[in-house]
């Protein structure tokens, strides 16, 4: 099960005027509740929460992108989007990973996190400990390629916040109530052509 995705901005390593990481956009899957907490304002706490504990995903992220950046000695040039919107997007060199996430740091269960970075962006999954970390990094990585195709998140001026409506109707096609899915080529592209008809580029 996934608990959460997320896309958030990614800093260079060493560039400290990029400002700090913030949360683009985030969808919850079976959110937790705040344990044995009897105040009134509940649903409020429970909101803020989730903001807290995404945002402490979103900054792990950033550090791990980060480390692996500087250990693979890329420079900051490299990790501009492509010039042109036409250039072909290849996630094959990005950085990626997974990390655990002990219990009550910063979810009351265990969690494992996996990710991908794409230029100035960063994506991840939170998922149950115990899940298939092969199937969501395949998934994570077909999410990135269709957002990246579908809402030209690379483009100068592209605002995701503008278009969270087409985010959630990827999500909902390919990632259903935060279940992961064993997708066949055939099965992508005739959801992808869905997509295209919906949205042409």
């Amino acid at each position: 099960m996934v608990h959460a995705f997320l896309i958030h901005t990614l800093r260079a390593p060493n560039d400290k005027d990029a400002g700090f990481c913030r949360v683009l956009y985030s969808c919850v899957f079976g959110a937790e509740k705040s344990p044995d907490d009897p105040r009134p304002n509940g649903a409020e706490r429970d909101r803020l929460l989730r903001k807290e504990q995404i945002l402490a995903v979103a900054r792990q992220v950033e550090s791990m992108c980060q480390l692996q950046q500087q250990a693979s000695g890329r420079s900051s040039v490299d990790l501009q989007p492509p010039s042109s919107s036409d250039e072909p997007m290849s996630l094959h060199d990005a950085p990626h990973g997974a990390f655990r996430l002990a219990a009550g740091d910063p979810f009351q269960e265990p969690r494992t996190v996996v990710w991908l970075g794409m230029f100035s962006l960063g994506f991840a999954l939170v998922l149950d400990a115990h899940e298939n970390l092969l199937l969501a990094e395949s998934t994570l990585r077909l999410l990135a390629r269709l957002l990246s195709d579908h809402l030209r998140l690379l483009a100068p001026g592209t605002s995701l916040l503008l278009r969270a409506d087409r985010i959630e109707a990827i999500l909902t096609r390919f990632l259903p109530h935060g279940q992961l899915l064993f997708l066949n080529d055939q099965f992508v592209q005739g959801l992808e052509k869905e997509l295209s008809t919906a949205w042409p580029l």
